[in-house]
């Protein structure tokens, strides 16, 4: 399991003595123990990997948006510290799909459901995300099931 690799780098790290990679693995830690507790009452329980993936790409996405923010205020080493930060994330994170295999995913989702225009963007965002969460960058997807579609 994913939290376990987690818990298990986070001692490696500690007993390194590596301060960056430890402040880092406590943070992945702490923010699915805050998942954890969101979900405390909730009726449907996902999948507990699945639930760690979608932290983890949570967190990479603000990773990325702090570290361009940062780099256009002119603040170097606050975006080198966030860079540090989503790449121990990143270990972590299955690997996405390149811009081909994306569009290649598209075209079969939008074989399967029958897509045939913009109205149809739920049915192929849905079933894109049901067979290819983990791997795609949704984001990224959205702008190509749109120019797809359109």
């Amino acid at each position: 399991m994913l939290r376990d690799t987690i818990k298990t780098e986070t001692v490696t790290a500690m007993k390194a003595k590596d301060k960056d990679r430890t402040a880092a693995l406590r943070l992945i830690g702490a923010k699915i123990k805050d998942r954890d507790i969101e979900l405390r009452t909730s009726d449907k329980k996902p999948d507990d990997d699945a639930m760690v993936i979608e932290v983890l790409q949570k967190m990479a996405k603000q990773r990325r948006e702090s570290i361009e923010m940062y780099e256009q205020g002119g603040r170097t080493e606050l975006a080198e510290q966030e860079k540090g930060e989503l790449a121990v994330i990143e270990e972590f994170l299955p690997q996405t799909l390149s811009e081909e295999e994306t569009r290649a995913a598209i075209e079969q989702v939008k074989a399967d459901v029958g897509a045939e225009g913009m109205k149809d963007m739920g049915k192929v965002m849905a079933e894109l995300k049901s067979r290819h969460g983990a791997q795609l960058d949704m984001s990224k997807a959205s702008g190509l099931v749109k120019a797809s579609l359109s």
